[in-house]
């Protein structure tokens, strides 16, 4: 319980030191919450590591678990992208969210998942990093949606100075989905090799639609190369090939763990 607390309080502090540097309008945050957001990222990433560790059986992957993880991993890539650039705004969702998933995560309790090979531990923690890299990427959508929203109306609010400039924010947002799109053909791809009996393990629903999420982002990444999509477009399709993952993983993993009691 400790360290979940810690970890909790230390991202809390992170999004607040920035959500103070919005409110004083500065143009670049001080690196104030650099320290507490790393030392959320390593709690949290101890916490689990401690979890696997007493848990006998294959690590938990379970629907709580699972989500913690993700917030993990967009916590950790939050915490490298800001340090380096203007991006630490992201901060402002993402550490609240992954403390949040995280204390769900520790009061619902911990459950072994079914022993796995290295092979199908390699496809599920590609999936966790893949659905990670792209939430990232839906999080950047809808800044620049905001943004552009607010550049049209000539609304120049404070939270606009801590935001790189429109097409940096753009191209940001671009290469993030080529990375998760990298790692979702990957997901897929290990899937097809080392997954066995789709339909006995309830997975035809999800491979279907992770594979329409695959087609959209794709679809997105041919679009931004050969006709040059940008702006709201951009916006709309990324957070629809988003709403498709979210589903295949999430929304199958709620309905038969929470629903229907299956493991």
């Amino acid at each position: 319980m400790t360290i979940v607390l810690i970890a909790v309080t230390a991202y809390l502090a992170a999004a607040l030191l920035l959500l103070r540097a919005v409110a004083r309008k500065e143009a670049a945050p001080s690196r104030a919450w650099l320290l507490p957001a790393l030392a959320g990222v390593l709690l949290h990433g101890g916490y689990h590591l401690g979890v696997a560790w007493r848990t006998p059986g294959g690590p938990d992957m379970h629907f709580f678990s699972a989500l913690s993880l993700v917030s993990l991993g967009m916590a950790a890539m939050t915490t490298l992208v800001g340090a380096r650039g203007r991006m630490a705004a992201l901060g402002v969702i993402a550490f609240p969210l992954a403390a949040a998933l995280l204390a769900t995560y520790h009061a619902h309790g911990h459950a072994a998942s079914a022993t796995l090979d290295w092979r199908l531990q390699l496809h599920a923690w590609l999936a966790l990093l893949a659905y990670a890299t792209l939430a990232i990427a839906a999080l950047l959508a809808v800044m620049l949606w905001l943004q552009e929203r607010a550049l049209r109306r000539r609304e120049f609010h404070a939270w606009l100075r801590v935001l790189p400039p429109l097409t940096e924010l753009e191209l940001l947002l671009f290469r993030t989905i080529a990375v998760g799109f990298a790692l979702l053909t990957l997901t897929l791809l290990t899937g097809v090799l080392f997954v066995e009996d789709f339909l006995s393990q309830h997975l035809v629903h999800k491979t279907v639609l992770s594979l329409l999420s695959w087609l959209v982002f794709g679809g997105l990444l041919l679009g931004r190369w050969r006709y040059g999509w940008r702006g709201i477009r951009a916006v709309h399709w990324t957070l629809t090939a988003m709403a498709l993952l979210l589903l295949s993983f999430f929304g199958s993993k709620f309905v038969l763990e929470l629903v229907l009691r299956q493991p």
